[in-house]
């Protein structure tokens, strides 16, 4: 379980991973992106903000073709085994900001968006959101709702390592 993650930094998954017994994140030669591994096993893909155009283009697909803009995810795990990408935003707020809302309605469209640039490589897309406290208010009762409502996802604080399809050590 990925926990107590350093706000006053960027979220950065792939270092957190780094920092999980069993874990190593390095690159793969002629590969877009970052090789995931658990104990010597290839188990995921891990691409920055501009690695998934990358993916993309090493996966033959013209993104301009698809869409109209490019979206961009601080981070994104290719999750081998579930044949699913994850788009993973972290979401702080420490004052009432209209933005931050208007930001997490946000998902339907963007994971539409994504399905539609992986769905020549068969790949479902997931949409997370990695929530600070201050969503836990009742003032965002809503929003969270329709989060669920449209199929994208969120966790407060932390990302289970299991719930994304990667291993852990028992």
């Amino acid at each position: 379980m990925v926990k107590n993650m350093n706000y006053e930094s960027k979220f950065d998954f792939k270092n957190l991973l780094r920092s999980i017994d069993g874990y190593k994140v390095e690159k793969i030669f002629g590969k877009a992106g970052m090789g995931v591994f658990f104990e010597g096993k290839l188990v995921a893909r891990y691409f920055g903000k501009n690695d998934f155009y990358k993916f993309l283009d090493e996966s033959n697909i013209n993104w301009q073709v698809i869409i109209s803009k490019r979206l961009f995810s601080d981070n994104a795990i290719l999750i081998i085994i579930r044949n699913t990408i994850y788009f993973l935003e972290l979401k702080i707020q420490q004052v009432p900001e209209l933005i931050d809302e208007e930001d997490l309605m946000m998902c339907d469209f963007n994971r539409k968006q994504y399905l539609k640039l992986v769905a020549p490589l068969g790949l479902k897309v997931e949409y997370v959101y990695v929530l600070s406290d201050w969503f836990k208010k009742s003032q965002y009762k809503d929003v969270l709702d329709y989060i669920q409502s449209v199929n994208c996802h969120y966790k407060f604080n932390e990302l289970p390592l299991a719930w994304l399809g990667l291993p852990t050590k028992q």
